[in-house]
């Protein structure tokens, strides 16, 4: 039987799939710099991809990442990584557009 179909006397099943996020108002994410793969960023500049932050904030990058501080979430998870991480994570990007 499928994991979708409702049992018999049950009541009914509804599937439920996950979307991305794709921030677009002034939230908390809106307010810092987040880690992102340094080759995710420049796609993202040439064709207009959103990108995903190691805190997991999903958006089309578009303001300078300077003027903000650094995503206390992906830092974190940053330092977590140590020596053996990707050292292309190091990429920042301000929130939003």
């Amino acid at each position: 039987m499928s994991t979708l179909e409702p049992e018999r006397g049950a009541g009914t099943g509804t599937l439920v799939e996950p979307t991305p996020q794709v921030s677009h108002g002034d939230g908390d994410h809106e307010r810092y710099a987040h880690y992102v793969q340094k080759d995710k960023i420049m796609a993202s500049a040439l064709d207009g991809t959103p990108v995903v932050a190691l805190c997991g904030k999903v958006w089309v990058p578009g303001r300078d990442p300077k003027k903000y501080p650094v995503c206390p979430m992906c830092k974190e998870i940053y330092e977590s990584m140590g020596s053996g991480g990707d050292k292309d994570k190091g990429g920042k990007d301000g929130g939003g557009k």
